[in-house]
């Protein structure tokens, strides 16, 4: 997997004024983890048929399991 080497423009939540800034400027497969798990520190992933799970850890670190 291959990141951007610039860094992640600010979140347009924490910007008002964002204009659309955040479309422009990043590919649109980059998704930030906090926007996927809205509502708690982890998400259900479906993938062929299979159920993993994908949480922060209270280091901040991703864990996926199956």
């Amino acid at each position: 997997m291959t990141f951007p080497s610039e860094p992640l423009p600010p979140d347009p939540a924490d910007n008002a004024s964002a204009d659309g800034v955040w479309s422009k400027q990043i590919a649109p497969k980059i998704v930030r983890f906090k926007d996927l798990a809205r509502c708690g520190d982890e998400i259900w992933i479906e993938h062929q048929g299979m159920l993993y799970r994908l949480r922060e850890t209270r280091q901040g670190k991703l864990i996926l399991t199956k």
